[in-house]
């Protein structure tokens, strides 16, 4: 097993972009494995921050959005916005720690104003 090469922060080579930077340009990793690592140091003894690096020239343009994904994409979110207590549409995606709406989490609140 060889090790990943290491470069300190904002000194990564040409070639080499985190997925984020990918997805800037329209690309994916593509199954490849991570290339290299970036770590950025921190203070007080603890851990550095670790970004890992792909190639640029083994990534992938992303997949286009068919209307299957679509479909399927605006019925989770329908999902993640539907109250399981009063089923109605919050309008809004219901924070898990509430786990219903907000006038079902604080029906005392909402007679009184």
């Amino acid at each position: 097993m060889s090790t990943l090469p290491v470069f300190r922060w904002h000194l990564a080579p040409d070639g080499y972009a985190t997925r984020r930077q990918l997805r800037a340009r329209d690309l994916r990793p593509g199954g490849q494995d991570v290339a290299a690592q970036l770590e950025r140091p921190r203070r007080r003894g603890r851990p550095p921050l670790v970004a890992y690096l792909y190639r640029i020239d083994l990534a992938k343009p992303v997949r286009p959005m068919t209307p299957g994904r679509w479909r399927a994409h605006a019925a989770m979110m329908r999902a993640r916005r539907t109250c399981p207590e009063c089923h109605g549409d919050a309008g809004y995606v219901i924070p898990p720690t509430l786990g219903s709406c907000v006038t079902c989490a604080y029906p005392e609140e909402q007679r009184a104003a």
